[in-house]
């Protein structure tokens, strides 16, 4: 197929630049005072040449071959504010991130449209949003580490990875976080983590993964996501993982093989308490995790699902 012309967002950091693994261009749509999902190709990533800056006082006028949207604002208002009646009729993707915020079950997404295609990133995330008339396309998550690091466990505490966790409450974990911390050692990385105990404060997306290779286990306190990435990298390196048996990561992790799983914290932090007393079981634990993400989030298989959606798309 011809190499496109992709006119995106940028919404998620690390998923861009996975995204941006795919063998073609890649327009990120920019303003001057880089607004949030205008700030282009920014950041410490390490953007490859098929990453352009789309500068939106230029886009209405520039060729395009799909436009793939990444938020609300974007596809309500902006295709509308931004984009030509021509490119409005081009191709189109939208790529939905995160499961249903409001009801868990009976929440209907806003694109509704039979003549765009609905990705979602976990089966998870596609069981709960009702999504309308959309087709709809699961392509879960390709990593590759940005830094080829090898986990160590040297350091007998666990990671916790997650950005404004203070502020954003139950959902993703801040009480079970804080009841955890009382009886297991753990760090939190992330924005905002300095405001809460045991915070490191943010870490660039470059420093991630050796910081990970460094801790003993990586615990995702989140009762309520998508499948992070910050999870996936942490299993790409070979840390074992500990969780709330919720969402996708039920089907990732098997007690007892790449890590544990529980909706009780009780098992969670005698399973933690164990990695903590045992850093060989936790390397095989950690291992079976690598090999885990390698099968099932390896780069190429998610290169070859977009590849397959964009050719039949644009076909």
């Amino acid at each position: 197929m011809k190499r496109l012309r992709i006119l995106t967002w940028h919404v998620h950091g690390n998923y861009m630049y996975y995204l941006s693994q795919v063998p073609h261009d890649f327009y990120l749509v920019r303003d001057a005072a880089g607004s949030p999902h205008h700030t282009g190709r920014s950041g410490q990533l390490p953007w490859g040449d098929n990453v352009h800056d789309a500068p939106v006082e230029q886009l209405a006028s520039m060729p395009f071959d799909v436009v793939l949207y990444q938020s609300r604002q974007a596809y309500d208002t902006e295709q509308h504010t931004l984009l030509s009646n021509a490119q409005r009729r081009l191709p189109r993707i939208y790529l939905e991130h995160d499961p249903p915020q409001g009801h868990p079950t009976d929440t209907r997404h806003w694109v509704d449209d039979p003549d765009t295609v609905l990705v979602h990133v976990t089966p998870f995330n596609a069981l709960m949003w009702d999504s309308g008339r959309s087709p709809v396309v699961v392509i879960e998550h390709g990593v590759k580490l940005i830094n080829e690091v090898r986990y160590a466990g040297t350091r007998p505490e666990g990671l916790v990875v997650v950005n404004h966790l203070r502020t954003r409450g139950r959902r993703l974990g801040a009480d079970v976080y804080d009841a955890v911390r009382q009886r297991v050692p753990l760090a939190l990385a992330g924005m905002d983590a300095s405001a809460m105990p045991g915070g490191l404060g943010e870490v660039s997306q470059l420093a991630l993964g050796q910081l990970m290779a460094s801790y003993r286990f990586f615990f995702h306190p989140i009762r309520y996501t998508s499948l992070g990435l910050a999870l996936i990298e942490a299993m790409m390196v070979g840390m074992p993982i500990v969780g709330l048996a919720t969402t996708e990561l039920s089907t990732v992790i098997t007690p007892g093989r790449e890590g544990h799983i529980d909706t009780r914290l009780e098992p969670l932090v005698a399973a933690m308490q164990q990695l903590v007393a045992d850093p060989e079981g936790a390397r095989r634990m950690g291992e079976a995790a690598r090999q885990t993400a390698l099968a099932r989030f390896h780069i190429d298989r998610f290169v070859s699902d977009w590849l397959q959606l964009l050719n039949q798309v644009t076909r």
